[in-house]
């Protein structure tokens, strides 16, 4: 499952350079995930690294994009090969 900012985010900035898929951007007036980027840092990490170092706690899953452990697996093998289509 991909993970999402809620409006609780208060853009301090900590996130964004903790995400290995760089599947984290500034958005109109949050951070917003790319869902087709975020793995949950599976593949790199034993916990999303951006839910880690949130001080506010505003980085829950997104529902809209349940994803298995298996999946997000093979989306990290497809970032990382280079091959992002």
């Amino acid at each position: 499952m991909a993970l999402k900012i809620t409006d609780a985010c208060i853009n301090c900035d900590v996130c964004e350079p903790v995400c290995p898929n760089e599947a984290i951007y500034v958005g109109p007036v949050i951070y917003e995930i790319d869902p087709n980027r975020c793995t949950e840092c599976v593949g790199h990490f034993d916990t999303p690294q951006c839910r880690d170092i949130c001080p506010v706690d505003c980085i829950p899953n997104d529902p809209d994009y349940v994803e298995s452990e298996a999946q997000l697996m093979q989306k990290y093998r497809r970032l990382t090969s280079g091959d992002e289509k």
